[in-house]
């Protein structure tokens, strides 16, 4: 009996610990936001945890986001998992509203460190 609540127990803690589809993880995403060979700076890229498909243009079913940086950089943690990231940003050389988007699925392993440009063009 006690051997058996240990391996319950034992099953528990370890199905807990394996984090999957979730930021803050050893694995990371780095790129940067092209519009054409034109950097966005402070795009927001959304994130769609479990997903290797567009989920859409709608922000309110992403996850999470992180802004990139003056020069379109960004840089995400994650657990290893599948996701899409999913820009958005403003291009004022373009006529207005400026706004641009586009996406890219991503998958990870554990300790993986990806380098994933986000191009992105102008939006309905």
């Amino acid at each position: 009996m006690k051997q058996t609540i240990s391996l319950l127990v034992l099953s528990i803690l370890l199905f807990a610990s394996c984090k999957k589809n979730q930021t803050g993880g050893k694995s990371e995403v780095k790129g940067t936001v092209f519009h054409h060979s034109k950097r966005i700076p402070e795009a927001i890229v959304y994130i769609k945890f479990n997903a290797t498909e567009f989920p859409g243009k709608d922000v309110s079913v992403y996850d999470d986001k992180v802004i990139a940086d003056s020069e379109g950089n960004y840089t995400v943690k994650f657990y290893k998992g599948s996701y899409y990231l999913y820009a958005v940003g403003k291009d004022y050389a373009i006529p207005a509203p400026y706004e641009v988007v586009g996406g890219v699925p991503i998958k990870l392993r554990t300790n993986e460190e990806i380098n994933t440009d986000i191009y992105v063009t102008e939006g309905d």
